[in-house]
């Protein structure tokens, strides 16, 4: 019996890493995540976060003004994150362990380099 090759983060993540800054409006962030047909932006920095179409939802449900109000207000940080060498199952387990939808990678050396999505999973384990 042979069992199927493992299929790693690096295999079905989304790269380039799509960033916006700290001190960027949520509006420019819905804007950017609406343009790249996305549901999540990483937020580079020492205190690194990110971003999601939730939190832009919640900000609009609570009528906060989206001009004005910072992504550093709703953003989520610190960030779980996941290597581009760890199997997808292991992404799932996280995501499901965390309650989230989105994990940032990295590579071998630290650097962030993509972002593996709960579709990306549903996609590849469907």
């Amino acid at each position: 019996m042979t069992s199927e090759p493992s299929v790693l983060v690096e295999d079905v993540m989304t790269a380039p890493l799509e960033t916006i800054s700290a001190n960027a409006t949520v509006r420019e962030g819905a804007v950017r995540m609406r343009e790249r047909e996305i549901n999540a932006l990483f937020v580079p920095g020492s205190s690194a976060g990110i971003v999601t179409t939730t939190d832009v939802v919640a900000a609009v449900a609570e009528e906060r003004d989206l001009a004005s109000l910072q992504v550093r207000d709703v953003m989520t940080a610190p960030v779980e994150r996941i290597t581009t060498a760890e199997e997808l199952t292991e992404a799932a387990a996280m995501m499901t362990t965390f309650g989230i939808k989105h994990l940032p990678v990295v590579d071998a050396d630290g650097d962030y380099v993509g972002m593996v999505s709960s579709t990306d999973l549903a996609v590849q384990l469907a």
